[in-house]
């Protein structure tokens, strides 16, 4: 971690000028696919998907296009979007940071992979909140996080960029706080390439 800092503004400045090697060195594997699947599976036909933290729309995007979901992508690097809007020039791809996340509609389901982790943890609850703003009652959400509490350094096209994550128990209270369920929770799953995995549900509301 040593010269590297808690700033997205820095972590947009690396994904700017790294975008075409961040989306040529992405995978297309899909080694997602089995969290995909469990989220889609929590989701309405033709549901409405919030992709925040799109980038350019491999392989992510692209699986919940092929799958007939109304996909909204939404980044903060201009760039990525370029990318993403060239592959899919009809798609509804919309440049945003989710720290203000204010985009006056809800969502079926919301997925954040490999993005959320970018921001510091004191940005993290907020960010929750504005995500369940955006949910209707009964929607879903899928966020890969850290395995604990902590700040780790990672890299695109080599140089270095900053994740974080609250604990596991700190993130399903602040879940709860915001109406949302914790319904799955998986760390360095293998199946993932290591990554940790949050789902959550948003409560319905209890009948009058």
């Amino acid at each position: 971690m040593a010269g590297l800092t808690a700033n997205p503004e820095e972590t947009l400045d690396v994904y700017e000028r790294q975008a075409a090697v961040y989306d040529a060195q992405r995978g297309r594997s899909l080694f997602e696919a089995r969290w995909l699947a469990r989220f889609a599976a929590a989701l309405p036909p033709k549901a409405r998907v919030l992709d925040l933290g799109c980038g350019a729309g491999e392989p992510i995007a692209r699986w919940f296009i092929a799958e007939g979901f109304r996909l909204t992508g939404v980044d903060f690097s201009p760039a990525m979007l370029d990318i993403a809007r060239a592959r899919w020039p009809d798609g509804d791809w919309r440049q945003a940071d989710m720290r203000a996340l204010d985009l006056g509609e809800s969502f079926d389901g919301i997925i954040a992979w490999n993005s959320f982790f970018h921001l510091p943890r004191a940005d993290q609850p907020d960010a929750l909140a504005r995500m369940a703003e955006h949910l209707v009652p009964g929607g879903a959400l899928l966020v890969t996080v850290g395995p604990g509490n902590g700040e780790v350094a990672g890299t695109v096209g080599g140089e270095p960029v900053f994740h974080a994550s609250l604990s596991p128990a700190e993130y399903a209270t602040c879940l709860e706080r915001n109406g949302l369920r914790l319904t799955g929770f998986l760390a360095e799953d293998p199946e993932t390439n290591q990554h940790s995995v949050l789902m959550a549900r948003k409560e319905m509301p209890c009948p009058s």
